[in-house]
């Protein structure tokens, strides 16, 4: 059974910063590709970036530059760095794996205030 806790967000100033966390109890994890999705009010839940079990990342082209993803396979954890954050950020942050999602959690809300 997958499970993912996420954590880390907040209302944080626009250019401000914050880490996200992601405690996956994932079988197999560490061969596993995980992302970070995040859904803004009223629109469609977007995958923003993604990490490979070796390391290999990825991201939207809205994040890229800005958001760092990366991993602890040996604490089954996920990050997401996020630096210069804009209002166009706020959403809440879910992690789960790429691409064959499994059981979302609870997610975890960012606001990004002006």
């Amino acid at each position: 059974q997958v499970q993912v806790v996420e954590s880390g967000g907040g209302l944080v100033q626009a250019g401000g910063s914050l880490r996200l966390s992601c405690a996956a109890s994932i079988y197999m994890f560490g061969i596993r590709t995980m992302g970070w999705y995040r859904q803004a009010p009223e629109k469609q839940r977007e995958l923003v970036a993604t990490i490979t079990g070796s390391g290999e990342t990825n991201y939207a082209d809205s994040v890229k530059g800005r958001f760092t993803i990366s991993r602890d396979n040996a604490k089954k954890t996920v990050y997401l760095q996020m630096n210069s954050l804009k209002r166009d950020d706020t959403a809440v942050y879910y992690c789960n794996l790429v691409p064959n999602v499994a059981a979302w959690g609870q997610g975890t809300q960012v606001t990004v205030s002006s």
